[in-house]
């Protein structure tokens, strides 16, 4: 057997005619990770309470307990597992139950080799995939957990009334969250902040934008705290706001150590001596306790703080006269040194997030600030560089993006399953739009998010019964307005994420159906009425089902596809995407080859 999922997998078999018990365990113990064998139902749901098997398959006329009796009292522990039930074709009124329990798969006596194969592989496969996808949800909230308990976390509605707040805030800003929840978060700003940073902040922010600042804040008994602050704006389907996230980290101590060494050389020095003293104290300070180094205006470093010769793993006698662009990650050096250059040169100070590499060649995320120090002739001096270390947020960050694409693939994977479709089709689909979504203009990150939520397109088919999505005939009227409400499902059940990926995917589910001409589902839109994400879908959607065999059809030559497409352009299609499919024709079909290999119609 080729199946490759079935070795993974535990089975229950539960018959209770002998000869027919023993041949089926000879043909399938090798194949199955474990299997148990069973006589009748009790036993049966025995060994289901005993080892939790992945599949079940059983016979329905048993002594004791009949199969379909066991498999009630299955359900009622776990209504999720898959089980296929072998049947003679005069105990049609025992398949109408099966139905009625939910029970998807069924094998007609005597059993079809190739049948009980095709059919445990499918079973196996949406096993595999739902186990993964709990896997992978599990994952993705201790990720979301993980930032939860290491930053200070708030939300508020988009007038500012707070909706959440984490124990940090609630610790740091003094309140309980019965205090906090329904008030305007401006209860913690404090008075000494200026109105220009809170005017800077909501106009970014109501702009759809990202706002990163230190802000200083009130607690409740009326001490002062500072957080390094950033705001995100979260959007709906509509693209407009619905809430804010801020995610904060507290600076407090940093920051009032360095207001009171700044206020010392102010206002605590008044002979040179006392100054040249408090210089040394201030520099010592940063030596020891701050992520610094000082350069010259060549980028030769002068000085490094304790913090920085330990994170870039140079050896101390090595730092003075180091060049600080060779811990630079190399794609980072042309952008940093003509940025940093012009605002040196222009007396101003430098900030970002720039990659840099220690000696051991460990990639380090840093937000930077480059400062210019002028001597009293207003020239460069040297150069101050701050540095604050971000890289396990960085990765952390990826790690929580890379489990999203995971989820979204492996759900969308589960999907085409229900309608004997293989996972590549989801691929070639999400190389398709992302290609497409890049050839109309789209930046790349629009473009690759589209690629990542296509996969969900057909999501909703989970809710279609196998006896319809699965049909090898012609579909009745009746049967294919059931067969479109997978793209309402599919939506219903996206529509509530607050994640842009996941609210790309709905917004595809929806109007990936909808037609140029108006003439499509679910909701009858016409040309730029449909978003352009679903425009897109449809024509990758349509040139993959096309080029390949489905239970109902063959696959299309290319030139018939191309023509279909040329007739459907302005009345299905939108008619300026369809000419760009045209224009890069190679290139998909370059994605077509990739993944098909031999399979798939010939379009040489």
């Amino acid at each position: 057997m080729q199946a490759t999922s079935l070795c993974n997998i535990t089975l229950l078999y539960v018959e209770d005619e002998a000869m027919i018990r023993n041949e089926f365990v000879e043909i399938i113990k090798d194949e199955v990770l474990e299997l148990f064998i069973a006589t009748n139902g009790k036993e049966g749901l025995k060994l289901y309470k005993e080892h939790q098997p992945d599949i079940i398959i059983t016979d329905i006329q048993m002594p004791e307990m009949d199969g379909l009796t066991m498999s009630r009292a299955i359900f009622d522990i776990n209504d999720k597992v898959p089980i296929i039930v072998s049947s003679a074709l005069n105990e049609t009124e025992h398949l109408i139950q099966c139905i009625q329990m939910g029970i998807q798969y069924y094998l007609l006596k005597p059993i079809d080799l190739n049948e009980l194969f095709a059919t445990l592989e499918k079973a196996s496969t949406n096993v595999i995939s739902q186990k993964r996808l709990k896997e992978n949800m599990k994952l993705l909230t201790q990720y979301k957990d993980a930032v939860d308990r290491s930053e200070i976390v708030s939300k508020t509605d988009k007038n500012g009334i707070i909706t959440y707040v984490n124990d940090a805030f609630c610790k740091i800003s003094g309140y309980n969250e019965e205090e906090l929840l329904g008030n305007p978060h401006n209860m913690v700003r404090h008075n000494e902040t200026l109105s220009a940073i809170f005017y800077d902040m909501w106009k970014t922010v109501l702009s759809k934008k990202e706002w990163q600042g230190t802000l200083k804040n009130r607690a409740k008994n009326g001490t002062c705290y500072i957080v390094e602050t950033t705001i995100i704006p979260v959007l709906n389907i509509r693209n407009e706001i619905e809430e804010f996230i801020s995610i904060r980290k507290d600076v407090t101590q940093k920051e009032l150590d360095k207001q009171r060494l700044e206020d010392n050389l102010k206002t605590s020095a008044q002979t040179l001596d006392e100054k040249v003293h408090f210089i040394y104290e201030y520099e010592e300070a940063l030596k020891h306790n701050t992520l610094f180094c000082r350069m010259s205006q060549a980028g030769y470093i002068t000085m490094a703080s304790d913090a920085f010769i330990k994170l870039f793993s140079i050896n101390e006698s090595n730092v003075e006269g180091f060049p600080y662009l060779s811990l630079v990650s190399d794609n980072y050096l042309k952008k940093l040194d003509r940025e940093v250059r012009n605002a040196i040169e222009s007396h101003q100070t430098w900030e970002g997030v720039v990659k840099h590499k220690n000696l051991s060649d460990h990639e380090l995320y840093l937000n930077t600030s480059f400062t210019p120090v002028m001597d009293v002739n207003e020239n460069v001096q040297e150069v101050f560089c701050f540095l604050t270390d971000i890289t396990k947020q960085v990765n952390l960050n990826r790690e929580i993006i890379s489990t999203q694409r995971e989820v979204i693939s492996t759900m969308g994977a589960i999907g085409e399953t229900r309608s004997k479709e293989t996972g590549d089709h989801v691929k070639r689909v999400a190389e398709y739009s992302k290609l497409l979504a890049l050839k109309c203009g789209l930046p790349a990150k629009e473009a690759e998010e589209i690629k990542m939520a296509s996969p969900m397109h057909d999501i909703g088919k989970v809710g279609i019964p196998d006896s319809i999505l699965n049909k090898p005939g012609k579909l009745t009227e009746e049967e294919f307005e059931v067969i479109k409400t997978h793209s309402q499902l599919g939506y219903e059940m996206l529509k509530g994420s607050q994640q842009s990926l996941l609210k790309t995917a709905a917004i595809i589910s929806l109007e990936h159906h909808e037609k140029w001409d108006g003439s499509g589902y679910p909701r009858g839109l016409k040309e730029k009425e449909i978003h352009l994400y679903g425009r897109i879908t449809a024509i990758a959607d349509v040139f993959d089902a096309l080029g390949h065999d489905r239970i109902y059809k063959k696959a299309w030559p290319l030139e018939e596809i191309l023509n279909l497409f040329n007739e459907d352009r302005g009345k299905h299609f939108d008619p300026e995407l369809i000419d760009l499919f045209y224009e890069n024709l190679d290139e998909f079909l370059t994605i077509k080859k990739k993944f098909d290999g031999n399979k798939g119609a010939d379009f040489e």
